[in-house]
């Protein structure tokens, strides 16, 4: 049952509490382990408990729902990672101030699963970041490799387009190429995560020119996600292949169809609006960001040489592109309304330098993701209604040891206790990709819903903590059972002007229409807010017609009828759809002749009509809200 609001604050303050006093210890601690004069040696020197714990953790478990959730991945952050990236900056004794302040933990199973063969269907124990990913993301499992798409290639709806179609804003942010895996499974469906743009010839039949939804960026466009934040532009300069868009760069059909598109700190800081009619695209690297630490080198027997300290990275970005600032951006976009979000953050590159055996790198890119942490804590500690979650996707290699070991690459470094740490990579050779584990991983949470997290779950299991926190409505088909089109005229004359609107396709993002007979269809059109307008000219042919229109995602089909002869009454042409606004910073705006944009949907209706197609527009949205509620409160029921 969803509590009123009254009941809800006065639920939520013993949670706000309990979080002001966890950010306000968490951001006391020193950089440096320790004050002058603690003695970790004495008698409780090194005990983390102060005082009874239980209050606090009772004030910390709160029911649901959540009105946002927000996800930090640590991608290959495993147990390891955290405790390397916490020796180093603060000390064996002290703690990260994000990711070590969050109340509620546990652990999840990570595992993925074999596609054929005599396995199909069981355990397989190490996994990659896109099985991983699509697990918390659609709460299937499925193989290593897979976005998204069950073990037999069938598409699994994602949080993304869930929360979407429930009409809540959504975002996804991450210091890699946006293609990358765990960003991917929010945005995507393909057999191989490595299907990044129209040019990767392992798209096989997911490719559009095959009949296939599309490379992970074309469907990012499509998936149309109000707010995306990360590296990876070099994608989206190849060319379509085929489609509405063929011939075109990726870059000119996300402006086309209304995207903000941005490439440094200063375009984005100007960005003050992100939604369905103007989502923000921010690409700011060709591949992915470059890491807050110098690299450092392991090699065999490097244990052994003097310690080192990390050092800055010169060609790291500018802190307005930090992790923490986009997450903070995003958040700022995102918390517009009543409606609430979902916002996945990754921090990508832990994974990726624990691959090159670099500790500094790994290290860096977890203090990185730490401070992203922060920043949801904080937002979420005021807001009082924010479910954050840190987690991982699977394990990697990296090791504390005592000795150096004789084969295995390992490195040196001197802690902010003043003494040294070896860490060791032992499951490749120099030059090598260091392996992931398929180690149980650590999962945190605070605020409603954050009791779910508790004792050993699977990762599948984080996807439905959100939803139900959520309260999402997962069948989405059903937001777009009463959808109608309206045509006016209904009678034309051959050749005569028409214009469609669709409505109440919530449950879809893309529409397609075509007219009875035609041999072009009238195109697709992105939905915004379940709303699309198309303007065409009646067929030659006299008689009876039909305009069919198909919601991509949900199959819900609509047919309009409408009558061409020549005794009919003229119509006059319609006006030039207007321009939409333009975009901060000269960004994009949209075009709703071409993508569908809802910016100007009345725009060709003449000063008499407009006030009537008006109060009919808000009336059917006032029908589809009401609807979307009632089904939301039967299936929380």
């Amino acid at each position: 049952m969803t509590p009123t609001s009254h009941t809800g604050r006065a639920r939520r303050a013993p949670l706000v509490l309990s979080a002001a006093l966890l950010v306000v210890a968490s951001i006391s601690i020193p950089s440096t382990a320790f004050a002058a004069g603690d003695d970790l040696s004495v008698n409780g020197g090194a005990q983390r408990n102060d005082g009874d714990k239980t209050a606090l953790l009772r004030d910390s478990i709160v029911d649901g729902p959540a009105k946002n959730v927000i996800l930090l991945i640590g991608d290959g952050m495993g147990d390891s990672e955290i405790t390397i990236a916490r020796n180093y900056e603060y000390g064996a004794a002290g703690e990260l101030p994000g990711i070590d302040a969050l109340p509620l933990t546990g652990q999840y199973t990570t595992y993925s699963l074999y596609r054929d063969g005599a396995n199909k269907g069981k355990p397989d124990a190490v996994p990659d970041s896109a099985a991983t990913g699509s697990a918390w993301a659609t709460g299937t499992k499925t193989f290593d490799n897979a976005i998204s798409v069950d073990i037999d290639g069938n598409p699994q709806d994602t949080l993304v387009e869930i929360a979407k179609a429930n009409g809540l804003k959504t975002g996804n942010v991450s210091t890699s190429e946006i293609q990358d895996a765990t960003p991917a499974v929010q945005a995507a469906h393909v057999d191989a995560r490595s299907c990044y743009g129209p040019d990767s010839a392992s798209c096989g039949d997911d490719a559009l020119a095959a009949g296939g939804l599309g490379s992970i960026s074309e469907q990012l466009l499509d998936t149309r996600a109000d707010v995306t934040l990360g590296g990876g532009a070099t994608s989206f300069g190849q060319t379509a292949k085929a489609g509405q868009w063929n011939g075109q760069t990726l870059f000119a059909q996300a402006e086309d169809r209304g995207y903000q598109i941005v490439d440094d700190g200063a375009a984005l800081a100007a960005v003050a609006t992100a939604d369905q009619s103007q989502p923000v695209l921010g690409l700011f690297t060709p591949g992915n960001f470059p890491t807050r630490f110098a690299p450092s080198v392991a090699t065999v027997g490097g244990a052994d040489l003097p310690a080192v300290t990390c050092e800055p990275n010169p060609d790291r970005l500018g802190t307005d592109l930090s992790l923490a600032s986009l997450t903070n951006k995003a958040i700022d976009l995102l918390d517009t309304g009543d409606e609430g979000f979902f916002l996945q953050v990754e921090g990508a590159s832990i994974d990726k330098q624990d691959h090159a055996a670099n500790a500094c790198g790994q290290i860096g890119e977890t203090i990185d993701l730490d401070e992203a942490v922060q920043a949801a804590l904080a937002f979420a500690e005021a807001d009082g209604n924010t479910l954050v979650i840190v987690t991982a996707d699977h394990a990697h290699t990296s090791q504390i040891v005592d000795s150096t070991p004789p084969t295995s690459l390992s490195t040196a470094l001197t802690t902010a206790d003043g003494t040294t740490m070896k860490v060791s990579y032992g499951t490749a050779a120099a030059g090598g990709s260091q392996q992931h584990t398929g180690s149980q991983l650590r999962i945190a949470g605070y605020g409603p819903g954050a009791a779910q997290v508790v004792g050993l779950t699977d990762q599948t299991d984080n996807f439905f903590t959100m939803a139900d926190a959520l309260q999402l409505e997962r069948d989405t088909a059903v937001f777009s059972a009463e959808a109608t089109g309206t045509l006016t005229p209904t009678t034309v004359q051959p050749g005569g002007d028409l214009v469609l609107d669709a409505a109440g396709f919530g449950g879809d993002r893309q529409i397609d229409a075509v007219v009875e007979g035609e041999a072009e269809g009238l195109g697709s059109h992105d939905l915004i807010d379940g709303s699309t307008r198309y303007e065409f000219t009646a067929p030659a042919e006299e008689g009876a017609h039909t305009v069919t229109l198909t919601g991509r995602q949900s199959g819900k089909v609509v047919e309009v009828p409408f009558t061409v002869a020549a005794d009919a009454p003229a119509t006059p042409s319609p006006a030039p759809t207007p321009p939409a606004a333009p975009a901060p910073d000269g960004g994009a705006g949209g075009d709703a002749g071409s993508a569908g944009s809802g910016a100007s949907v009345l725009g060709s209706t003449g000063a008499v009509v407009a006030p009537v197609l008006t109060v009919g527009a808000l009336l059917l949205a006032a029908g589809a809200y009401l609807f979307a509620r009632q089904r939301r409160r039967q299936h929380a029921a």
